[in-house]
């Protein structure tokens, strides 16, 4: 239940997050946190806090977060890290303090000029990459402490996943997708390379209605896009937590950090972006992160595992912000220094692969689509599939319904 002692915060231990209150420090290390600390420095009262990248959900009741309501958002019942805990949940805005004196915005990532040094920001990636990678093995659960349970990774073929999956050797390797579809034609071929053992899920169009039930009633969302992205990664993890596994490790955050998305290849010319730099448009795709680990933490969990997000590291993190845009991006590569730091952990065909959205390369977008036609929406309907995730729904009412 939301408040109770042994779940006040999340990610990393009270004293961690004071500092970084303290001090303003929007990297202090770990891989996020959330949740009630009971005595922050400087303040009267126990507050909520989140963490810049909003890497652990955290919710409070809409009216709460109102400071001229009579309820406090950290009162017992009025916050949890699940939204179906809550009448009517809103998300606490990543980087903020909530407390009856309102909402505060206290981190916000650092906008340093780049490492002027190539071989300097390459250095500092690496190290980082390394040390995060190692703690996989530490096997620690989303509150800091030991989980001992089984470990698995989401392997999708691409550079983020074999990075990850190089790391912990003995975890064993999943992919979900439909029979014929990319991603599982990648991971197939990635995994003979590096030699490990994969579990292929197989999407069927009766998986594919139910995980889309479970994840709308999971996250609050309802639009195909979100949808699509989530229902993957739910199946991925449904399988792995059939098998005993409690922690599924996951490349998330690599795209936005390191320059992944084609929309920062040329971004003056690219209208999906404000910034007319690399370094500019990596940082809107930064922004997007909160409300996308939000969606996927939440889908993840439902499924029955707990994720592990070792490129979503505070020194992951930093490191990826100082670099330069010639190791984001170098003609039409993309995330090149990730690529560099694979170079010497995985396989060439692993480093240098492309990867297709998962929601295409799964094919789920497109079977979406399908079974919305032959259900009676029709394309030239507005948002066809969107109509039809509904009528999917129609008999689930998830927290905060419409919200997002």
């Amino acid at each position: 239940m939301p408040g109770s002692p042994a779940s006040d915060l999340r990610g990393t231990d009270p004293d961690r997050v004071r500092a970084a209150l303290r001090d303003a420090d929007p990297l202090p290390g770990g891989r996020g946190f959330a949740g009630l600390l009971a005595d922050p420095p400087d303040r009267e009262g126990p507050v909520l806090v989140r963490d810049a990248l909003g890497r652990q959900p955290l919710f409070a009741e809409a009216a709460a977060l109102d400071p001229e309501s009579d309820r406090r958002p950290t009162e017992p019942g009025a916050w949890a890290f699940d939204r179906a805990d809550l009448d009517d949940p809103e998300p606490v805005p990543a980087g903020s303090v909530a407390s009856a004196a309102g909402t505060e915005r206290v981190w916000r990532l650092p906008d340093a000029d780049p490492t002027a040094d190539r071989d300097a920001a390459l250095a500092a990636v690496d190290d980082a990459v390394s040390a995060a990678l190692d703690d996989l093995d530490a096997a620690r659960s989303a509150d800091g402490a030991e989980s001992g349970g089984d470990l698995a990774v989401a392997f999708s073929g691409g550079v983020d996943s074999g990075l990850v999956a190089a790391a912990v050797p003995e975890a064993s390797c999943y992919v979900a997708g439909f029979e014929g579809s990319h991603d599982v034609a990648a991971a197939r071929d990635a995994a003979a390379a590096m030699g490990r053992d994969l579990r292929v899920v197989e999407v069927t169009h009766d998986d594919l209605t139910r995980a889309v039930r479970a994840v709308a009633a999971a996250t609050g969302r309802r639009n195909p896009m979100d949808v699509a992205i989530a229902v993957p990664l739910f199946l991925t993890a449904e399988a792995a937590a059939a098998d005993g596994v409690d922690r599924l490790a996951v490349g998330q955050g690599a795209d936005e950090l390191f320059g992944g998305y084609s929309k920062v290849v040329d971004p003056a010319e690219d209208p999906r972006v404000e910034a007319d730099t690399v370094r500019g448009a990596r940082t809107e795709t930064v922004r997007t992160l909160p409300a996308q680990l939000e969606r996927d933490v939440l889908a993840l969990r439902a499924a029955g595992v707990e994720p592990a997000t070792p490129l979503l590291d505070d020194r992951v993190v930093a490191a990826a912000l100082a670099l330069p845009d010639d190791l984001l991006v170098d003609g039409e590569e993309r995330k090149v220094a990730l690529r560099r730091v694979a170079a010497e952990r995985v396989p060439a065909s692993v480093h240098a692969a492309d990867k297709k959205a998962v929601q295409y390369g799964t094919y789920v977008s497109r079977e979406l689509d399908r079974l919305a036609r032959q259900a009676g929406f029709k394309r030239r309907l507005d948002d066809h599939v969107g109509k039809y995730v509904e009528s999917l729904c129609a008999d689930e009412k998830p927290a905060g319904e419409g919200r997002n």
